[in-house]
C-alpha cells in the first residue's frame, strides 16, 4: 500500500510539478485547485500529508490548515503551508501547520518534506 499526499494549489504548474515528483517517489497524490470544504476533501482523499498554498482559494491556506488541525479526526495528519510569503514561518505557527516550504522551492526540498513525514513502510 502507497502512501498518499493530497496537494492543494490553485497554479496547474505546481500541481503538475509536485504529482510528478511523489508520484516518482511512489506515493499516490490527490490534488485541488481550492480548499473549499476542507475537511471533506482531507476525508476523502485519507492523506498521509497534506500539502497547501497559502494563497489558494477561497478561504487560504492558513484558515484551512487551522481547520484541520481543531479536526480532532484530522488534526494528526501533517500539515505543510508553502507560500512565497515573506513572512511564511509566522503564518505557518499561526496556522498550526507542522512545516512549512517557502517558494520557489528545489526538488531536494519539496522530497525531504515527504520523507520526513510519511514514514517508510
Amino acid at each position: 500500500m502507497s502512501h498518499k499526499i493530497l496537494i492543494l494549489d490553485d497554479d496547474s504548474d505546481i500541481l503538475f510539478f509536485c504529482t510528478y515528483v511523489f508520484e516518482n517517489m511512489g506515493f499516490a497524490v490527490s490534488s485541488s485547485t481550492h480548499c473549499n470544504d476542507i475537511i471533506s476533501q482531507v476525508k476523502s482523499a485519507n492523506p498521509d500529508m497534506v500539502l497547501i498554498d497559502n494563497w489558494i482559494p477561497d478561504i487560504g491556506g492558513v484558515k484551512a490548515t487551522q481547520q484541520l488541525k481543531a479536526s480532532a479526526e484530522l488534526k494528526n495528519i501533517p500539515v505543510i503551508l508553502f507560500s512565497a510569503n515573506s513572512n511564511l514561518p509566522e503564518l505557518a505557527a499561526s496556522a498550526g501547520a507542522d512545516d512549512y516550504l517557502k517558494k520557489p522551492f528545489d526538488l531536494d526540498e519539496l522530497e525531504d518534506l515527504a520523507l520526513k513525514y510519511v514514514k517508510s513502510e
